[in-house]
């Protein structure tokens, strides 16, 4: 997929602002942005169910809303919604004959976790079940293309490991992949690119080193102390103590080598040391902020 220049309007309000974005086959590329940041209207202009005014998207060479494009592209909706008198087996064979494809639904079925459930009617289904019967309806038809908006909401912690491998495989088969979400603990380990959008603008977009460099933010080192050497440590280092045998330091990231070896140095003062580089949280809210160009 590939989207460049993007504008949209709502009346005179501009909700998208010159959007390039790119996604390879196999990639896995994480969306990030606070609700109104233009999430949910770029993912609806990509399935064409919106006109943009500006710019272009190409989904395989094709232009969204066209048939090449949508039999290219699945999408998984955040509130995602079946018929309630339909059976999970019923409404997944209806989507199959749909895209002329024979499909084994009930290995499809399994694949997802619906196996006990596949003959019961979707109106008996927990939130988290019909997300996995959506899941099930991306897989349908192997997508070049899929974009999936909030797709752990409402599924259990084990839950959410067994999407993230499905998500793997599809990313295996060749499919470019699209997740927004709020989950950052989650995309941080699971995807291979991360976008933020700001108020309709793209304010970063690389991999999550590549952001961290870019970011200069600082790499916390949290020194356990031995007996009473925090006090020690603390003074000679410039860090703070976090509580009575801990001190924690910040340092940029070209001198964390250095200051490692520092700490080293006060050998038996020191019982330990962990190293956090920024995270994604801290990364999110720095490109986020609203004084940032």
């Amino acid at each position: 997929m590939q989207i460049r220049a993007l504008d949209k309007f709502r009346g005179k309000t501009q909700v998208l602002r010159g959007i390039d974005l790119e996604i390879a086959p196999g990639e896995r590329l994480a969306l990030l942005g606070h609700n109104g940041a233009g999430k949910s209207t770029l993912i609806k202009a990509v399935l064409g169910l919106i006109r943009y005014e500006g710019g272009s998207i190409r989904i395989c060479g094709a232009t969204p809303g066209s048939s090449a494009a949508r039999s290219a592209t699945a999408f998984l909706p955040e509130a995602v919604s079946f018929h309630p008198a339909l059976t999970g087996h019923e409404q997944l064979s209806l989507f199959a004959r749909l895209t002329g494809e024979r499909t084994d639904i009930d290995g499809l079925l399994e694949r997802v976790g619906l196996c006990d459930a596949m003959h019961r009617r979707i109106g008996a289904y927990s939130k988290g079940m019909r997300q996995r019967l959506g899941l099930a309806q991306v897989l349908l038809g192997r997508p070049k293309l899929a974009l999936l908006d909030e797709p752990t909401s409402g599924l259990d912690p084990i839950s959410r490991q067994d999407l993230y491998a499905i998500i793997d495989e599809l990313a295996e088969q060749g499919a470019a992949v699209l997740i927004a979400s709020h989950a950052l603990t989650e995309v941080e380990a699971r995807t291979d690119r991360i976008a933020i959008l700001r108020k309709g603008a793209k304010v970063a977009d690389d991999t999550l080193a590549g952001l961290s460099a870019q970011a200069g933010l600082p790499v916390k080192l949290r020194v356990q102390a031995s007996g009473a050497e925090a006090d020690r440590i603390a003074i000679e280092t410039g860090g703070r103590r976090i509580n009575g045998a801990s001190v924690e330091i910040l340092c940029s990231p070209q001198d964390k080598m250095a200051e490692l070896r520092r700490i080293a140095a006060m050998g038996e003062a020191v019982a330990d040391i962990d190293m956090v580089p920024p995270r994604l949280e801290d990364l999110y809210c720095h490109y986020s902020r609203e004084d940032r160009k």
